[in-house]
């Protein structure tokens, strides 16, 4: 079904593995396109709880577009981005289940990009990152220029993206940019604890509250408190909700189904 990288599912959890190491993982259009696809069909399969992201190879999660041969010269930069690229991104954020992002090596350019649409990212020692668009005379682009100044603050998000630099696992943490940072020997431990965790809580209401946060940066607050009435009137009406309240209850563990 897929060329260019590994779909796995396994007690909830979808695996999607970016299977392209001899490039480093670089996006190409079929790989941009797979990974849409991927993310839609994991939206729509009602086993699936969570979705972690990673790429396969111990030195990149991505290294940003092909341009070797990602590069379709018939087409402007800017389609590109609008067919490729974008709905790329927007499958992940639209994704209304957490996604969880395996970051095991460099993360560079589209691939810094890639991995900042996740909603949890657990960072190796080793890896990195970078907005090295600069370098090669372009713009950040895939989303970065939405996520970057969001987490960082727009005097801190423009020298990251001006100069390119890299920034080592380390100082990602320290500026907000992953969530968390382990060692090598223990990413795929800590990824698969976090992904259990997701993968037996609330999927409906983490989706509504994924939803809802995607809206606060451009709402006001009238704006926000209506969206928040509208969506919890949505989980309050899930058989989660009827659930997490029995256990409560009755002081023992929820068992949620995601429904």
């Amino acid at each position: 079904m897929f060329k260019h990288l590994i779909y796995e599912i396994k007690d909830g959890i979808c695996t999607i593995s970016l299977n392209r190491p001899e490039v480093y993982n670089a996006l190409n259009p079929p790989l941009i396109q797979e990974i849409t696809k991927a993310f839609l069909q994991a939206g729509n399969n009602s086993f699936v709880r969570v979705v972690v992201l990673t790429g396969m190879g111990d030195k990149a999660f991505c290294s940003g577009a092909d341009l070797k041969n990602g590069m379709n010269n018939s087409m402007s930069l800017g389609d590109s981005l609008r067919s490729g690229y974008n709905p790329m991104v927007l499958s992940i954020r639209n994704l209304e289940k957490p996604v969880i992002c395996r970051l095991n090596g460099i993360a560079a350019g589209a691939g810094c990009s890639l991995a900042l649409a996740c909603d949890v990212i657990i960072a190796s020692e080793t890896a990195r990152m970078s907005q090295i668009f600069v370098s090669i005379g372009l713009i950040i682009d895939a989303g970065s220029s939405y996520f970057l100044p969001r987490l960082l603050g727009s005097q801190k998000a423009f020298e990251l993206a001006s100069t390119g630099r890299i920034v080592e696992a380390k100082e990602c943490l320290e500026l907000g940019l992953v969530s968390k940072v382990v060692p090598a020997t223990e990413l795929d431990f800590v990824v698969n604890q976090t992904a259990k965790m997701y993968a037996k809580s609330a999927t409906k209401a983490i989706g509504l509250i994924k939803k809802v946060l995607n809206q606060s940066h451009h709402s006001t607050l009238e704006q926000m408190l209506e969206l928040e009435a509208i969506n919890q009137d949505i989980a309050g009406k899930t058989n989660d909700f009827m659930e997490g309240v029995s256990a409560f209850l009755g002081k023992k563990l929820p068992d949620f189904k995601g429904i």
